[in-house]
């Protein structure tokens, strides 16, 4: 029987005992949950940067973004209050899509 210890999606366990397989599940606590969430999003981060086509990638940003969710939840935000602080920092500072990279500032 593999072992995995991770963070899964809510359905997982009922996906792998609907194909005729048994699992063992426990529920975090809090700080645990934190804890795994931050690894899941690195975990996803990884599968994003190895991803080998757009449709790959598109799937491991949904991933990600999911991951992100929750740990807005867990740090006390909803996902509309996350996109409006997104939207408020883009407001300030702009975003990304004219693909500006700063080589060096003259500190004089």
């Amino acid at each position: 029987m593999p072992t995995y210890n991770k963070l899964v999606r809510d359905k997982i366990p009922n996906i792998i005992t609907s194909s005729s397989k048994e699992c063992r599940t426990r529920i975090l606590d809090p700080e645990e949950y934190k804890q795994e969430l931050k690894t899941k999003l690195s975990e996803e981060s990884e599968e994003y940067m190895s991803a080998a086509s757009d449709q790959e990638a598109l799937e491991e940003l949904a991933d990600m973004l999911e991951v992100i969710r929750a740990l807005a939840e867990v740090h006390g935000a909803n996902a509309a209050q996350l996109d409006k602080l997104r939207a408020d920092k883009t407001e300030e500072r702009g975003g990304f899509q004219e693909r500006v990279y700063l080589i060096d500032v003259d500190e004089a």
